[in-house]
Formats: C-alpha cells, structure tokens, sequence
C-alpha cells in the first residue's frame, strides 16, 4: 500500500492538473477574449419592418430579430393596450388580432408579422362609438383591475366572430386561453353572450 506522503500527494496532484491542462487530440481550442465574447452576445438590428396596426402604418427601423410583437407595439408605435403579464403566452392580457385570428403577441416576433393587418383594443372604437365587446364589458361589470380587459375583449370579438357563441359551456372554453386574476369570469361570460347577440 503505498505511503501518503506530503511528497507523493503533490505528485499526484501535479499529474492530474497535467492530465487536465493536456491539448485535446484535435489539438488546442482558441481562448476567446472577455471583450469578444460581450461583443458576440450584444444582438444586432436586422431589419426594418412595416406593421399596419388599426388601419395605420407604422414604419419601424432597426428592429432585432428577438423583438416580440408585444414589446413593437408597446415600445416602438406607442400602443399600450395589449398588456405586457406573464410573457410567456400563458396568460392572455396581450392578446391581438392578425389577420382577424387572435394571437398572443409575447409569442410572435415583431419581424413575422410585417405586412400583416394587426388589430389591437386601441382599434375597436369608432370614434366616440365603442365597439359591442367594450360596451357589454362595462356593462356588465367584467373587470377589476383591467390588466387582463384589453386582452379578454379581444379574445371575445375573435370568438363571436369564429361563432363560438352558442352556449355559456361553448364561451368559456373558447375564451380559456385568457386568465383572470381577479376571478370575473361569470360576467365576462354573460358580456360575450351579450355582444354576441348585440352583433347579430
């Protein structure tokens, strides 16, 4: 058994960082400097791109390719309706329609929906007039706090559009995609009930 000297642990121990520091056996790897590797993380501006929200173009320049639509809207054309909640698509507040289809806007980048007709709470109203959707919310009392209001009324004109109307069962399955921390789930059923026959 051999001796555990002083002498022979720091041999060992020097035998080890020589077996560690070794050259891999496609030879060496380049170190890469502190300042490069700031650089390479810092995104670049990629493009510009038009988004044409609510009937009006908004010309953007020098967006990155990780911009949301969410953060372009709020950010970059000053729309802050769709609210900004969880970020993570699960919630619903920043709920928008492309296209007339309801997305979440966290979840798309800004940069794939260039071209695209985008429709957001701020493009509802006609002037003075407000929209069935917003007027059957207040109606009906169907929000609290409001943070999740501009995406559940968005969800609601998507889902009397799509007829997804025929039941209270059929609203709030079409309508779960959208939470509400302050539990108004009852009159928000009954608002989409009313804005859909409104719209009939």
């Amino acid at each position: 058994m051999p001796e555990h000297s002083r002498r022979n642990v720091l041999k060992s121990g020097g035998a080890a960082a020589a077996a560690v520091m070794a050259p891999l056996p496609d030879g060496p790897r380049p170190v890469t400097a502190p300042h490069q590797v700031r650089q390479a993380a810092q995104p670049k501006a990629v493009t510009d791109l038009t988004l044409e929200v609510n009937g009006e173009r908004h010309r953007l320049e020098g967006v990155e390719a990780r911009v949301t639509l969410l953060d372009a809207l709020r950010e970059r054309a000053g729309l802050t309706g769709a609210k900004k909640g969880c970020d993570r698509g699960e919630c619903g507040a920043c709920t928008v329609l492309a296209d007339g289809r309801r997305i979440k806007a966290c979840l798309t980048l800004a940069v794939m929906q260039d071209g695209r007709s985008i429709t957001t709470v701020e493009g509802l109203a006609r002037g003075e007039r407000l929209h069935p959707v917003q007027e059957a919310f207040i109606r009906r009392d169907a929000f609290q706090c409001g943070i999740c209001t501009p995406g559940q009324i968005m969800s609601a004109v998507a889902c009397i559009e799509e007829g997804h109307t025929g039941s209270e069962d059929e609203i709030r399955e079409w309508m779960s995609g959208n939470l509400c921390r302050c539990s108004c789930y009852p009159n928000i059923v009954d608002a989409v009930a009313d804005a859909a026959k409104a719209v009939r």
